[in-house]
């Protein structure tokens, strides 16, 4: 195609004084936007002239403009174009020859790209702030409903992707009770929001590999397995949920508890054996007490192999202190929490073990990434209230790529806007002249 000339006279009037650099620069931002939108109206009748061409009138009748002007959101404000129309002899139908060249979609005012923005700021708010802060910002944005209406068609087009060339070995489980919506928004119990991380090896960070919303652990096994290398896990993480460990474990897996979840939930389980208030007082103490609870990663990661004998030392201590715990819990009257506390004093030492047989430590980072995903939960709980299945899955498609994959979700952005081939600009001359005034 030919280079396409665009002239653009400017007039402006100056003020003999007082005139600000503040001033200057925002009558130039404030006019920008209308300066482009008046070049964008030139490039579409442009590009219509070269687009019509290709409809000879042998076949096509030339039929005018719409009668009404298509009204399109662009990211210097809303632009309305008339545009040309040809009937087709053969089928009768009409035909916009620039929609069809620019691959303007039909009943859509914003264009894709226009719509990263908007639904960048639906992660962290509600839909309904999403668009009044756009609309803030940038002086335009679609209605909450528009964005929602977006938000899926967009989930649901990203599909979780193979990962068997990854090999992981470190798998971190979770999940958390949503508040489920009905029918007409209607409140309809609560359902189960599930999400698993991997890790390579020691010393690389948990990427999230799968969330899942009403699905068993034993669905999610499954689905996993036919994403991952599964046989290459070798330790699983996880809070403590029931069901967890029997669903995922393999025989090559060893099972690490969640420490702060492993003291958190002491007190709740001393409930379940009747025990409350003061009584309750001795026992957290005794948990407290316990050293494994005031490890520090940079303390741990400072151990060499050289230093067995002082990892073996501080895994004595804590198992010291675990025995010391059950003592105070007798099998006839503590039974759950004496249970509780033999089975975490196996599973909460597993690093130990891991360390003494590698000598390196498995994946610290567990409580960055958990850390990192209250931020989703939060948006969901707090702000999201009560949300359907497929509502929830398709926010989280693209919640996750947003929060924790930035280079996924401008990647995402690229294709989805088909930006592959962009407007080259050849030349730009730039010129002044003073106009005398006329008094």
């Amino acid at each position: 195609m030919d280079d396409l000339e665009i002239k653009i006279a400017i007039e402006y009037t100056v003020p003999e004084t007082k005139l600000s650099l503040n001033e200057l620069l925002r009558g130039l931002d404030e006019n920008g936007n209308l300066i482009m939108r008046k070049v964008l109206v030139q490039v579409l009748a442009a590009l219509e002239k070269h687009a019509q061409a290709g409809y000879p009138s042998d076949r096509f009748i030339h039929n005018g403009h719409q009668s009404s002007p298509r009204h399109i959101q662009t990211p210097f404000g809303e632009v309305c174009y008339s545009m040309a129309q040809v009937i087709d002899r053969e089928t009768r139908k009409t035909i916009q020859p620039l929609a069809r060249y620019l691959q303007i979609p039909a009943y859509q005012r914003y264009s894709r790209d226009q719509m990263e923005a908007p639904l960048g700021q639906a992660v962290h708010l509600s839909y309904r702030l999403a668009a009044k802060e756009t609309m803030r910002i940038r002086g335009q944005s679609p209605r909450k409903s528009t964005l929602w209406s977006w938000m899926q068609t967009l989930g649901t087009e990203q599909p979780w992707p193979s990962m068997k060339s990854m090999p992981f070995t470190f798998l971190m489980a979770d999940g958390t009770d949503i508040k489920k919506q009905g029918a007409q928004g209607a409140a309809a119990g609560t359902m189960q929001m599930r999400w698993a991380w991997a890790a390579e090896k020691p010393g690389k960070p948990f990427q999230i590999v799968g969330f899942w919303v009403g699905k068993d652990w034993s669905e999610i096994r499954r689905d996993l397995e036919q994403r991952l290398d599964y046989s290459r896990l070798r330790m699983l993480f996880a809070d403590g949920e029931l069901g967890i460990p029997s669903a995922l474990m393999t025989d090559q897996m060893q099972f690490q508890r969640c420490v702060w979840h492993g003291i958190r939930d002491f007190r709740f389980i001393l409930y379940q054996d009747e025990i409350g208030g003061a009584a309750q007082t001795p026992l957290r103490k005794a948990m407290k007490a316990n050293p494994l609870f005031y490890l520090k990663k940079a303390d741990l990661e400072a151990f060499t192999p050289e230093d067995e004998a002082k990892v073996r030392e501080k895994l004595t201590a804590i198992q010291k202190a675990f025995d010391g715990l059950l003592a105070l819990l007798p099998e006839d009257t503590h039974p759950k929490s004496r249970h509780y506390v033999s089975n975490f004093m196996r599973s909460g030492v597993t690093a130990f073990e891991y360390w003494l047989t590698h000598k390196e430590w498995p994946p610290l980072t567990t409580n960055q990434a958990e850390c990192g995903f209250s931020r989703v939960v939060n948006r969901i709980k707090r702000v999201g209230r009560r949300w359907s299945d497929q509502g929830l899955l398709n926010w989280l498609t693209m919640a996750i790529r947003k929060i924790f994959e930035p280079a996924n979700w401008n990647r995402i952005w690229r294709s989805y806007s088909q930006l592959h081939k962009g407007l080259g600009l050849r030349a730009l001359h730039v010129s002044y002249r003073w106009i005398p005034c006329i008094t």
